[in-house]
């Protein structure tokens, strides 16, 4: 006797297809210029990229080829002369600056090379005011509460109350990450993170952000010198005079 034909409905949860993961970010034939002396000069032309979630993405190259540029696109500081870049299913080149500020804000996270810290604020106040202008309903004890678990996460949790002179540079980077981090964005952007760290305190530093975005399911772009760190991560691209070539797996 045959067996009844077996519905949709009633198929194995394993059985049923996965639906296609979309990428985190594409960046379409992006061009990037500024006018100098009244004349354009091309800093990025013809860029693509694509970045899957959760992955952890390098961009080498010499100084000047286009590498910080480039992130500054990804974050919506600077325009792109042409081209498309969409993000979490938002197309960036289309928001105006207050729209784009919001989207930043609830979006990514940046950790910069020169940790950029408000100098009056303690580390706590430093990590809460990312946020505060992330999620302004937040109530302030929890907002005090996201900030303090954010540095004990990245070894601070008995550093709350000091200011960026009174800690190191390696702390000051961390209380950067931990900001960068304690909205749980969906996008990290790393320019040169351990750029004036020595190698010791860069390697712990890099070591806490993979750890903590890998946590979080957050992408990571990072702008890196170090072709150690930029091995260590899932893909590497290669940025020469504005043009960008993947060379994962490439020395």
């Amino acid at each position: 006797m045959q067996a009844p034909e077996q519905s949709p409905l009633s198929m194995d949860k394993a059985q049923a297809p996965h639906p296609p993961v979309l990428p985190l970010i594409t960046a379409s034939k992006v061009d990037y210029s500024v006018e100098v002396a009244g004349k354009p000069l091309n800093i990025l032309r013809g860029v693509d990229l694509t970045v899957r979630p959760a992955e952890v993405v390098a961009i080498v190259g010499p100084s000047g080829s286009g590498k910080t540029s480039l992130l500054m696109l990804l974050a919506g500081l600077e325009r792109a002369s042409a081209g498309s870049i969409t993000i979490a299913g938002t197309d960036i080149t289309r928001r105006d600056e207050d729209a784009m500020a919001v989207f930043r804000r609830q979006t990514l996270g940046i950790v910069f090379q020169s940790f950029h810290l408000i100098p009056s604020l303690t580390a706590l106040d430093n990590v809460g005011l990312a946020l505060e202008i992330a999620r302004p309903d937040l109530p302030l004890a929890e907002v005090r509460k996201e900030a303090a678990a954010a540095l004990d996460a990245v070894g601070l949790g008995k550093r709350l109350d000091h200011r960026p002179a009174a800690l190191s540079g390696g702390e000051q980077q961390r209380v950067g990450l931990a900001r960068a981090l304690v909205t749980k964005p969906k996008l990290l952007l790393a320019d040169e993170p351990t750029g004036n760290l020595d190698q010791k305190t860069g390697a712990v530093v890099v070591e806490l952000m993979f750890d903590l975005a890998r946590q979080n399911g957050t992408a990571i772009v990072m702008i890196t010198h170090d072709p150690h760190l930029a091995e260590r991560t899932d893909r590497k691209f290669t940025m020469e005079q504005g043009q960008l070539t993947e060379t994962t797996g490439q020395p």
